[in-house]
């Protein structure tokens, strides 16, 4: 999955770089399809001299869909950390519910199938 990082107003150092890109790649094996992903990390306060809290944000792009996800921490890695659980169960029900659509779409189809050939038994 190929994921920008974009830091407002400082510079990571690159552990945090590694360290975020490692979470999110674990993403994948809840949901093979994601396409790309943004993050931004901001320092909320960053006006005055001190920073008060840090801002995860995360955009993933999958097939017909994004899901987004923010969080305020401490630190990054502590927010990183709730962002990434919170897109876990996000991301199965996405799959849960492509899933049902699918399903769905299955048995319409199998309906018609049956119309159809029960329509060809009456002899007209």
């Amino acid at each position: 999955m190929r994921i920008q990082i974009h830091c407002v107003h400082f510079t990571a150092d690159q552990k945090l770089l590694d360290f975020i890109q490692k979470k999110l790649d674990k993403l994948e094996t809840f949901n093979d399809r994601i396409i790309s992903g943004e993050v931004y990390l901001r320092l909320e306060g960053s006006d005055t001299n001190k920073v008060k809290q840090k801002i995860f944000e995360v955009k993933l792009f999958l097939p017909g869909d994004s899901i987004f996800v923010r969080q305020q921490g401490t630190t990054f890695e502590e927010a990183t950390d709730v962002v990434i659980d919170t897109l876990k169960n996000k991301l199965k029900r996405h799959k849960d519910k492509q899933r049902s659509i699918s399903a769905q779409q299955i048995n319409e189809s199998t309906d018609l199938v049956e119309a159809d050939t029960v329509n060809e038994d009456i002899e007209y």
